[in-house]
C-alpha cells in the first residue's frame, strides 16, 4: 500500500491543500510577488461577468458528452455482444482511438473540421455547403463533443460489453421462455443487471467531461467569443496566460467542489436504481 498511499499523498492531497493556501493569495511569477490578499479571490469570482457563461459552457459541454458517449457506447455493446465471424475486427475498430494519441487525434480532427476541410469536402459532394465547423458558436460546442465522445467512446463500450457478457444467458432465456419479448428483456432484465457498471461508466464520464483541457485549447482556444470556453480552460488563461495564480486556485477548488458535490449525488442515488443496492 506503501507506494499507492504516497501518490495520493503527494498527487492528490499536497496539491489541493496548496491550492487551498494559494487562494488567499496573489502570485504574479512574471513581477515575482507573492502577498496575502484574503478572501479578495473568492470576491472577484463572484463579480467576474465571465464565470457564469464558462460554467453554461461547462454545463452544456458536460451533458452533451455524457449522453453522447454513454448512449452511444451501449448501442456499440449491444451490437458488439455476438459472436459471428470478424466480430473481434469490429471491436478492436471502435476501441483503437482511446489508445491513440489525445493530441494527434484532436489536431486531425481540427483539420478535418477547418472550412476548407475534410468534413465540407464531403458535404460538398451531395451539394450541401457546410458551416465553418469550429469558427460558430453552436456548431463549435457541437464539433468539440462530438470529437471527444468518437474519442472515448471505445472505453465505456469496452466496460459495457465486459458487462453484458456477464448477464446470466438462464435468466434471459427464462424470460423469453415467459414471453417477453427483446426490447422487454433488455429493458427489464438486462439494463438492472448491468447497472453497476453503467453507475460507474457515468461517473468516470462526468468527471472526465468537467475535466477536458486539451481539445478546447488544440480545437477552438476557447473560442469563437468564450462559447467554448470550459471551466479548466477559463482557470489556465487566467493561472497560466494572464499569470493570476491566486485566482486560479480559486476557480480549482470551484471545479473540486462541484466534481465532489456529484459525485456524492450519484453515489446517493444508487440506491434507488443499481441493481444490488435496492
Amino acid at each position: 500500500m506503501g507506494p499507492q498511499v504516497l501518490g495520493i499523498l503527494l498527487f492528490v492531497i499536497l496539491p489541493l491543500v496548496l491550492i487551498l493556501y494559494y487562494n488567499f493569495h496573489e502570485w504574479n511569477v512574471l513581477a515575482n510577488t507573492f502577498r496575502f490578499v484574503g478572501t479578495e479571490n473568492v470576491e472577484r469570482l463572484f463579480s467576474d461577468p465571465k464565470v457564469a457563461p464558462v460554467l453554461g459552457a461547462t454545463a452544456i459541454f458536460s451533458i452533451g458528452l455524457v449522453i453522447g458517449n454513454l448512449g452511444l457506447a451501449l448501442v456499440l455493446a449491444v451490437l458488439l455482444n455476438r459472436k459471428v465471424r470478424g466480430i473481434t475486427f469490429f471491436r478492436t475498430l471502435f476501441f483503437s482511438p482511446v489508445v491513440v494519441s489525445l493530441v494527434a487525434w484532436t489536431i486531425v480532427w481540427g483539420f478535418l473540421l477547418q472550412d476548407d476541410g475534410g468534413i465540407n469536402g464531403l458535404l460538398s459532394v451531395i451539394g450541401v455547403d457546410g458551416p465553418n465547423w469550429l469558427r460558430e458558436g453552436p456548431t463549435a460546442m457541437v464539433s468539440v463533443i462530438v470529437v471527444q465522445v468518437f474519442k472515448n467512446v471505445g472505453l465505456n463500450m469496452i466496460l459495457f460489453l465486459s458487462a453484458l457478457q456477464g448477464v446470466p444467458r438462464e435468466v434471459t432465456e427464462a424470460a423469453s421462455i415467459d414471453g417477453a419479448g427483446k426490447a422487454a428483456t433488455f429493458g427489464r432484465i438486462t439494463l438492472p443487471l448491468i447497472s453497476p457498471t453503467i453507475l460507474l461508466t457515468t461517473i468516470i464520464t462526468i468527471v472526465g467531461s468537467l475535466q477536458v483541457f486539451a481539445q478546447i485549447a488544440v480545437l477552438t482556444q476557447g473560442g469563437p467569443g468564450i462559447s467554448t470556453t470550459v471551466l479548466v480552460y477559463y482557470l489556465f488563461q487566467q493561472a497560466f496566460e494572464f499569470h493570476r495564480f491566486g485566482y486560479g486556485s480559486t476557480l480549482a477548488l470551484v471545479l473540486f467542489v462541484i466534481v465532489l458535490l456529484l459525485t456524492i449525488v450519484q453515489w446517493q442515488l444508487r440506491k434507488r436504481w443499481v441493481f444490488y443496492e435496492n
